[in-house]
């Protein structure tokens, strides 16, 4: 059962698998791509922002205005608005023509304390920054995202230098965040269509796979059934084979008795019931030739059978099947004596075979009825596990049991109890 449930889920599994695979590869392929757009993006708009603020600060006006605000205020004392109105008034038509030029959202230009002259709002102007500007101030540039009074932008802050190298003020250049948003979006409104087709294109060929597989694996299951209608047959034809070679012994004997009419009743009808009659041995003449039959064939095999029934017990062919197959089980498994015993209690018939053989490795008893359970080492001949098999299934069909166990005689020894004829 769990074969076949794990068989069940390996098979199922490999039908998923290449959806799995596409999905998988689809995903990671998107997922990269967009990752590599949006650095792109990225890269391109620091790109951009530092280069206006590098271009602004280099620029004549921008250089010679900030060097006329330089002393409208200091540390202790910075500038406002009006103290910076003739420069704002000087700069802030270049730094929206720029911003609209180079697509920024703001262009903002400082004086030395880092009071704004320039920006998009009007009430920034005249107003310290708030973020990155003394290492500006300082000589050095900025790039990078930080947030002010319009929201979290990318942007780049460059230091203004006026006559002998003094820094005069600075320029700030940047971008929002949310615009960067909108165009990563664009961006992936640009290549959904292609992930789409991607996706389509995949499931469709990992459809055309997964039904290949299951052709092949309805194909397999065919395969297997006739496999196992051919296994069934076969073990059909092998428990025939044994039924059989117990009646052909037995009509081999009656013929060779001289017994025609018997042969001939035998055939006919595979007698229900043969009744005692020849003492010693087990009664009719077919039940007398079929034990005659067993014992020339262990003789052949160099064993002795010796039999022990009571006069009163009914012998049909399941009896004879049980026996004769013990028996030669016997023999053939490498026994000297063979001794077949049967008894019967009122409705239930009691019988018994013990040999001298090696009798049965204790660790092969649980498995000694098994199909294809045998203890001899010839497997040239076809059939081999069937016999003891059969001994089991006929004597459970009849309501009995069968024990296996040590013989007196220091083999093996078959116990068996089941109905009487009916």
């Amino acid at each position: 059962m769990r074969r076949g449930v794990g068989a069940g889920a390996a098979r199922l599994g490999m039908l998923v698998l290449p959806s799995v695979i596409v999905l998988a590869a689809v995903g990671v392929t998107a997922g990269v791509a967009i990752a590599a757009q949006e650095r792109s993006i990225r890269a391109a708009t620091a790109d951009r922002v530092h280069e206006v603020a590098v271009s602004l600060a280099v620029l004549p006006e921008v250089q010679r205005t900030l060097e006329s605000a330089v002393d409208s205020g200091d540390d202790d004392h910075p500038a406002d608005a009006v103290d910076l109105a003739a420069a704002t008034e000087e700069l802030q038509p270049l730094a929206d023509i720029v911003g609209q030029a180079a697509g920024v959202y703001y262009v903002v230009i400082t004086d030395d304390e880092g009071v704004r002259i320039t920006h998009p709002l009007a009430s920034e102007r005249g107003v310290r920054v708030s973020t990155t500007n003394e290492s500006v101030l300082a000589g050095e540039e900025f790039l990078g995202t930080e947030t002010g009074p319009s929201g979290r932008s990318l942007r780049a802050k460059v230091p203004v230098y006026g006559d002998g190298d003094r820094i005069v003020g600075m320029v700030a250049v940047g971008v929002l965040e949310s615009s960067l948003s909108a165009r990563r979006d664009e961006a992936l409104g640009d290549i959904l269509p292609w992930i789409i087709g991607a996706l389509v294109v995949g499931t469709l060929a990992s459809s055309a796979v997964g039904a290949a597989i299951e052709r092949r694996f309805r194909r397999l299951d065919e395969q297997a059934a006739e496999h196992e209608h051919l296994r069934r047959i076969s073990t059909a034809l092998q428990e025939q084979s044994h039924e059989f070679s117990t009646r052909l012994h037995v009509i081999h004997g009656l013929v060779s008795h001289g017994d025609a009419d018997d042969a001939l009743a035998y055939i006919d009808g595979i007698v229900p019931v043969l009744t005692t009659e020849r003492p010693g041995a087990s009664g009719g003449p077919v039940v007398s030739v079929a034990i005659d039959a067993v014992r020339r064939e262990l003789t052949a095999q160099g064993a002795q059978l010796e039999v022990e029934v009571d006069d009163d017990v009914e012998i049909d062919e399941g009896v004879l099947l049980v026996v004769a197959n013990l028996c030669r089980n016997a023999g053939e498994a490498g026994a000297g004596t063979v001794r077949c015993t049967l008894r019967q209690r009122g409705q239930t018939l009691v019988g018994s075979v013990d040999d001298d053989g090696p009798g049965i490795d204790p660790a092969g008893v649980e498995r000694v009825f098994a199909r294809g359970y045998s203890s001899k080492t010839d497997r040239t001949v076809g059939g081999r596990g069937i016999g003891l098999d059969l001994v089991r299934r006929t004597v459970m069909a009849r309501g009995g049991v069968i024990e296996v166990g040590r013989s007196a005689l220091g083999g093996a020894r078959f116990d068996f109890e089941m109905d009487a004829v009916r």
